[in-house]
């Protein structure tokens, strides 16, 4: 260590994703054309639960509240990676880089409970519908959007606690297109086997822990759904197996990440597409525009919003037609 240049990095450089002119087109098109979907498609939808008082429920505020985590996690990494696209020097500011990872874990974090609560949202409704409206409560539910939201914050500044006073004095290339905390740690001159662990430990084992207790939590519903009736077993399935989809495409790439003995696969750059593109757009299709009672109320705020003459809800009419049609490619 006494020979390494101990110069100050000030930016980190980027390796993008591929260095295939033709690939590097593709995903330019591809990230476009989905990171509009994402935020059209999803704004959309915060502002039809917030302008129907029908949907003013708990399933559909935290419906809402994943709507708004998607367009934000979404916002930390493809709008870079779509200006990098242009750009041959892919870089991005020491202070950048950590504000990317901060607010990565914020959103994963607060997603990861949200998905929790919905999950059990989902249990009361099914399993006790008689007392859905008892249990899931305005109280119960704003204190599951401000625990989710606590959490990930918790969960993020825990992480950033870990790397900030990292010193940084050699290689400031990242083989990613996002500043990712693995790849971050493992540039910095020092050693860090042990913060690796922390970190793995820190989100690698509450991915997992998550994923599992969601699954087990599914199969559970079904197997209650079961014993009362034979006949809702086919509709919770239909329902709860697009959850279980969405569920499986989300922890995924954090799981490969984290767990994953292998860190130099070059894999977890394509995985983490799910998370930043694929993703945001299933969670729109799955959860409201499969919902007959959400679509009315969409389509009742397009015609509240004025004739379909006016070119400002040309986009948001696209967005509705094509965002289904997008989920089966």
């Amino acid at each position: 260590m006494n020979e390494v240049n101990h110069s100050t990095v000030y930016e980190f450089v980027f390796l993008g994703i591929s260095s295939s002119w033709a690939m590097q087109l593709f995903l330019l098109v591809f990230s476009f054309v989905f990171y509009v979907v994402i935020v059209l498609g999803n704004v959309f939808i915060m502002l039809t639960v917030i302008f129907e008082p029908r949907l003013h429920s708990s399933m559909y505020l935290l419906l809402s509240n994943l709507s708004l985590i998607d367009v934000c996690l979404s916002s930390v990494s493809v709008p870079k990676m779509i200006y990098d696209l242009f750009h041959e020097h892919k870089a991005i500011s020491f202070l950048g880089c950590l504000i990317q990872i901060l607010f990565i874990h914020i959103f994963g974090g607060t997603e990861m409970v949200l998905l929790i609560s919905m999950a059990f949202d989902r249990y009361v409704a099914i399993c006790k519908p008689l007392h859905y409206l008892t249990i899931m409560n305005p109280k119960m539910c704003v204190f599951l959007l401000v625990g989710s939201w606590f959490i990930g914050l918790i969960h993020a500044l825990t992480q950033l606690a870990f790397v900030v006073n990292l010193p940084f004095c050699g290689p400031n290339e990242i083989d990613s297109f996002y500043c990712d905390l693995p790849r971050f740690i493992r540039l910095a001159c020092a050693e860090t086997y042990k913060l690796q662990f922390m970190v793995t430990a820190n989100s690698g084992f509450i991915s997992m822990g998550t994923f599992f207790l969601l699954i087990i939590s599914y199969i559970y519903i079904l197997a209650t759904v079961q014993k009362h009736s034979s006949n809702g077993l086919s509709k919770a399935l239909s329902t709860l197996s697009a959850h279980i989809t969405v569920v499986v495409l989300f922890f995924i790439p954090s799981i490969f990440v984290y767990v994953w003995p292998f860190p130099t696969m070059p894999v977890d750059k394509f995985l983490f597409i799910l998370d930043f593109v694929i993703t945001p757009v299933l969670n729109p299709s799955i959860y409201t525009f499969r919902n007959k009672e959400m679509k009315v109320a969409m389509r009742r705020l397009i015609s509240q919003l004025g004739s379909s003459r006016n070119i400002l809800l040309i986009p948001l009419r696209l967005t509705v037609c094509l965002l289904p049609k997008l989920t089966t490619i």
